[in-house]
């Protein structure tokens, strides 16, 4: 992987920066400056260059096309200045050259017993490419994680005492499940190996299986989690190489110190807690690593561990105009894939020009706007299912038309609230129903006869 920061013989430099990400060919040994040449050629012979463009088409040009999967210009975190034009005369561009590696996780163990206790990925990884671009928010928690793992970089780079300017590098994102929380984890851990592919050869990702960290033999787990920190710090010793620690759902965690406290759990899980927060405590002065913490169940968490997470993000679910953009990647998606007709559907930002205004050419787009709103409040996890849902359960023929799948969408919608309310229902119906068949504990006309759970034997 590689990195260039000046190309101003071909985009002019400026205050405004924009990323470029070319994806190298698994099978291709050509040199990144040779790629480089060819991709500044590629950019100032296109006409015009949008935020969130991904090329893959390379036919006219017969070197990209043998050494390059695909061309990203990475996007606007706003969705309404996603696709936008960008003025070549006017930015300073960034390259990043990088391949994939396509290993797959692999399960760490730490006991003699074969207990998986972490999930290892070596990045830039195949299953993560496009992640980052397919999370959609209303605001720019992108771009804000981004800059903060660039500050802290620069300020490890330039030495400064954190005795007197703390950072612990340590990210919490909290929020209802179904979010996109640890997507957004390893998506982040992947764009960070690209974006700092100048000083890091590769990332480790390291995603740690909570619930196994607890033992099954009495006073083993805090032993677990210093073998589990142990093996990251072996990585970590590798200074080519950019670690990020994922711990999902940390609660799991940390609440159970509190529960510990109460009476109501073994001080076995002080020590699990106590440790993680050692750890962290021991990790954070390395310049090359990155803790990326996710909580359902923010309350849950223990303050000692709140106070040490430098970002504290709330990730809530997709707004309606989140939501359209979401369908409408997913439509875009589907057209590509030639499973329904191409035909014209004006983007959240061309409705916003249009001020929302219905007329012949976004008459699709404002029905989809309208399955949106009516959307609202079904998670970022259940939205991207609906799109195939409404082909299998009121399609199963391609090529459709754009109408046919919207209507399609819009019954698949209201199915999956139909659902969600019968749900809750059934929810409600169950403890409001008084508890029959309830075991009691009767006492035995013979006291010799022993109760077990209140059943004469």
């Amino acid at each position: 992987m590689d990195k260039v920061a000046d190309l101003s013989e071909a985009l002019p430099s400026s205050t405004e920066i924009i990323h470029i990400e070319v994806c190298q060919s698994a099978n291709s040994v050509a040199r990144s400056t040779e790629i480089k040449e060819h991709v500044i050629e590629y950019f100032t012979s296109l006409d015009g260059i949008k935020f969130g463009d991904i090329y893959t088409d390379f036919n006219d040009d017969e070197y990209l096309t043998s050494n390059i999967d695909c061309i990203i210009v990475s996007d606007s975190d706003d969705p309404v200045c996603s696709n936008s034009s960008i003025d070549k005369s006017k930015v300073h561009a960034n390259i990043y050259v990088y391949q994939l590696h396509h290993e797959g996780a692999a399960s760490e163990e730490i006991e003699e017993d074969e207990l998986s206790a972490a999930n290892h990925w070596i990045l830039p990884a195949v299953e993560f490419q496009g992640m980052w671009e397919n999370l959609i928010y209303d605001f720019d928690v992108k771009k804000q994680l981004v800059n903060y793992a660039s500050s802290t970089l620069l300020f490890s780079d330039k030495s400064v005492d954190a005795n007197i300017i703390s950072w612990n590098r340590v990210v919490l994102l909290h929020g209802p499940p179904g979010t996109g929380k640890t997507s957004l984890c390893k998506a982040l851990a992947q764009k960070l190996t690209i974006r700092f592919s100048d000083r890091f050869r590769y990332g480790q990702l390291i995603e740690i299986n909570s619930h196994s960290l607890f033992s099954k033999w009495f006073s083993e787990s805090g032993k677990l989690v210093m073998k589990m920190f142990q093996r990251i710090q072996e990585l970590i010793d590798d200074p080519e190489a950019l670690v990020f620690v994922l711990i999902d759902e940390v609660e799991s965690l940390t609440a159970a110190r509190t529960a510990a406290m109460k009476g109501t759990e073994p001080s076995d899980a002080i020590r699990v807690v106590n440790a993680l927060l050692t750890q962290i405590d021991q990790i954070k002065r390395y310049p090359n690593v990155l803790i990326l913490t996710t909580s359902n169940i923010t309350g849950a968490i223990d303050l000692a561990f709140v106070d040490r997470a430098d970002i504290k993000q709330y990730i809530g679910p997709p707004t309606e105009q989140a939501i359209f953009t979401i369908y409408h990647s997913c439509i875009t998606e589907l057209k590509k894939k030639q499973i329904i007709n191409r035909c014209n559907l004006p983007d959240l930002r061309t409705l916003k020009m249009m001020r929302f205004q219905e007329n012949e050419a976004n008459s699709a787009s404002i029905r989809l706007m309208d399955i949106a709103r009516k959307s609202y409040g079904l998670s970022g996890r259940t939205l991207r299912k609906i799109p195939f849902l409404a082909h299998a359960m009121y399609l199963q023929s391609h090529p459709v038309t754009q109408e046919q799948f919207l209507n399609a969408l819009s019954k698949s919608v209201d199915k999956q609230l139909d659902d969600r309310d019968q749900l809750t229902s059934d929810a409600r119906e169950q403890l409001d129903k008084p508890m029959l068949n309830k075991r009691t504990r009767v006492e035995p006309e013979n006291n010799n006869i022993p109760l077990v759970n209140g059943i004469e034997h």
